[in-house]
This record gives structure tokens, C-alpha cells and sequence, in this order.
């Protein structure tokens, strides 16, 4: 599988744990941060291919991660603007409640439609990687439900996705991101009662047809 372009904003774990899996799955990796000594530190920790780029410019990865908490993306995408124009736009954010059991948006949307409406008008959203504990995604080998409208989109975030070794599952369209939100909150809720604690994944199994 040919080396696939990726820029992450956002130093954060989560930023680091996909960055991690991405070199190891061949990929070059770009690190933004609005702290330059953070994002410096993290492509130190994260070594082979990674590199530095500057907060606000225009990412050099085809594909950029928002690893940021859900209510700094829209204004991070707001402000890159036009930096982002072509660009597939990866959102992973959670949009919890205080108390964790429901989302901050009362409206039936979610925090990559809003992503879409602030981006350039052809930069392409997907949301991946929400429903995933940090700590599962840096071990396992969890599924990845990915929501989006544009095939071709979704078509190059699935083979990032198995660049990691994971499995890409695409749920439907950019609408859907909304329910993966809410899925998001079951895995919450999953690991507070059900489970019980935070080493599980939701996945799909396939029965012989």
C-alpha cells in the first residue's frame, strides 16, 4: 500500500496515538499545534516520518485529522479557511454533556455538519475514529464507523484506516454523523455499567449468510 499524506491539528493523545499508528502503518505524518514547542515535542516523541508544520497554514497532508475537543474544531476549521480548500477533513470529536450521558447540540446535527458548513466548499468531511477509546485504539484493533457524502472521501479515509490495520465501516452519509455521536455516548455508557470499564470497542460481527 503506497504511503498516504496525513496532517494532524491538535497535540493532544489523541493526536499522538493516531500519529503513532500511522507511521507504523508507512504514512507521513504532519503535526499542527497552536503551542509550536507542544507540537515540536510531539513529532520529536512520534519520530520516523512526522514533521512540524505552522499553525494556520496550509496543511501539506491530504487528509487532516481534527484531534482537537469538539468545540474548538468548527472555529480551528473557521479560522484555517481557505488553507483547507481541497482538503478531506477528518472529524473525531465528541460532543458530550457535562455529566457525559448526553451530546451539547439539542438540534438533530452534529459537529462535522457544522464542519462542513464552515469549510471551504470543496473540502470534503468524514467523521471516524469518535466511537473509539484512546487507549483501544492505541492497542487494538478496533472497526471505525466513518460517516460522509462524498465516496471518494470516505474512499481514501478507509484506506488510511487500513493502513493502520483497522477495519473501516461506512455508516452512510454526512447526516449520520449525528448517530455516531450518540453511539459515542453509549460506549460512555457501555463502560460505566454494562461493560465496566474502558477495554472494549463496539464493532460489527458478520454471521455466515
Amino acid at each position: 500500500m503506497s504511503s498516504i499524506s496525513i496532517s494532524i491539528i491538535g497535540t493532544g493523545g489523541m493526536a499522538r496515538t493516531i500519529g503513532a499508528r500511522a507511521i507504523a502503518g508507512g504514512n507521513t505524518v504532519e503535526i499542527m499545534g497552536r503551542d509550536q514547542a507542544k507540537a515540536d515535542d510531539l513529532v520529536k516523541t512520534l519520530g520516523g516520518s512526522a514533521t512540524t508544520g505552522e499553525w494556520g497554514t496550509a496543511p501539506a497532508g491530504d487528509i487532516v485529522i481534527m484531534a482537537l475537543l469538539h468545540d474548538g474544531v468548527v472555529p480551528t476549521v473557521a479560522q484555517y479557511g481557505d488553507a483547507l480548500a481541497g482538503k478531506v477533513i477528518v472529524d473525531i470529536s465528541n460532543p458530550f454533556n457535562s455529566t457525559f450521558d448526553g451530546l451539547t447540540h439539542s438540534e438533530e446535527t452534529s459537529i462535522a455538519q457544522e464542519v462542513a458548513k464552515a469549510a471551504p466548499a470543496d473540502a470534503k468531511v468524514v467523521k471516524a475514529f469518535n466511537t473509539i477509546f484512546r487507549h483501544v485504539l492505541e492497542a487494538g484493533r478496533p472497526d471505525v464507523f466513518t460517516a460522509g457524502d462524498d465516496a471518494q472521501a470516505k474512499a481514501r479515509v478507509a484506506a488510511f484506516i487500513e493502513s493502520l490495520g483497522m477495519r473501516p465501516l461506512d455508516v452512510g452519509g454526512l447526516e449520520m454523523a449525528h448517530w455516531l455521536e450518540g453511539a459515542g455516548v453509549v460506549t460512555v455508557g457501555l463502560a460505566h455499567h454494562g461493560v465496566g470499564n474502558l477495554n472494549f470497542a463496539l464493532g460489527i460481527t458478520e454471521l455466515p449468510v
